[in-house]
């Protein structure tokens, strides 16, 4: 019997995980939340583009609670801990890219309480963080032995990626340098990419600091630059970087960064992807050392289409659905569960 599944939001992610839903051989779409009224009592079908679902989508948390559910696959823009809790309190399991994808047991212990009551799983998932940031160089790190230092970096130009208010508001892009460096975004993306660290700092055993140590730098334009918020004049902000490492020994053992451009022209810093394009880069040192690069998650500027990092991070958490709705009650994380993967296409089954 398939497992029944509520899509909980249909932005981007949201969207590419009610198909990916659709085209798991053992998942079945039966519910949909939506954020606003005008998607409310449509069928699922109509706002993501396929065929009819015979699925309506509902605003109503407590439609959503009352149905009969295996998992939610929780993707809002922002998360709310509360939904979280009551999703799990209501006996379904939750996977989400927004947290919880290592939390420390003062952290996750309200909703680690919450999944006991209601005899379900959260497991906190994704791209970067969520995979890029830890599952990959963990898993990459069993190739060499005597590890000394483990590196996740994302590439990525910034022009792909269609929300401007995101982009101005909680990025920064367009601000000045001063109001970049003070809004948001650190604090938003410390609490996944520090769990991160946090994860592969465990897992290879490093006697690091407690402490992550975070930082962020920014580069503006030197001439004016076309970009999904219109154009960035010279002097605002046009690249970010942010870094978090841990360190053992007064050396960085574990270090993920992530560069966001738009593009790589007239910028000062005069930061580039390099020749490899953009990409995320993992690397081990060790016996032996080695770098691995992942192409394909990023769209090039201009091209048609879902960008595939949103499809893969929706895939991800969809993916993991059977195995987390199969783990015991609490707060499951990529230790705790067995291989994922992905299934074959229908016509090859």
């Amino acid at each position: 019997m398939a497992l029944r599944v509520v899509q909980w939001a249909t932005g981007g992610v949201g969207v590419a995980a009610v198909k990916a839903v659709l085209e798991h051989p053992e998942l079945e779409l039966v519910g949909c939340w939506v954020h606003s009224r005008a998607k409310a009592g449509r069928d699922v079908g109509q706002i993501v583009g396929t065929d009819p679902l015979d699925v309506t989508a509902t605003n109503s948390i407590e439609e959503i609670l009352e149905l009969q559910a295996d998992a939610v696959v929780y993707t809002p823009l922002m998360a709310n801990s509360a939904e979280v809790a009551s999703l799990l309190r209501s006996g379904k399991n939750v996977v989400t890219p927004v947290g919880w994808l290592y939390p420390g047991e003062r952290s996750g212990a309200p909703l680690r309480a919450a999944a006991l009551e209601g005899n379900a799983t959260l497991h906190g998932t994704g791209i970067a963080p969520g995979g890029i940031s830890e599952k990959f160089p963990l898993l990459l790190s069993a190739m060499s032995t005597g590890v000394r230092f483990v590196r996740a970096e994302e590439y990525s130009d910034l022009r792909t990626y269609e929300a401007p208010d995101v982009l101005r508001h909680v990025m920064g892009f367009g601000e000045l340098p001063d109001s970049a460096l003070t809004g948001p975004m650190q604090k938003l993306l410390d609490a996944g990419f520090i769990q991160a660290v946090r994860m592969c700092v465990d897992q290879l055993g490093f006697a690091a600091d407690p402490k992550v140590r975070a930082t962020q730098e920014v580069a503006v334009a030197t001439a004016a630059i076309d970009s999904p918020i219109g154009r960035i004049e010279p002097g605002q902000v046009a690249g970010r970087k942010f870094t978090w490492e841990a360190v053992a020994g007064g050396e960085v053992v574990v270090r993920v960064t992530v560069n966001w451009l738009m593009g790589e022209e007239n910028l000062d810093p005069a930061w580039s992807f390099g020749p490899e394009g953009q990409r995320y880069e993992m690397e081990v040192r060790g016996n032996p050392d080695f770098t691995v690069s992942v192409k394909g998650f990023q769209s090039e500027f201009g091209a048609q289409g879902p960008e595939a990092g949103v499809v893969g991070t929706a895939a991800h958490c969809v993916n993991s659905v059977p195995a987390v709705c199969a783990a015991p009650p609490g707060i499951a994380t990529y230790l705790d569960l067995p291989l994922i993967s992905g299934r074959a296409a229908p016509r090859f089954r």
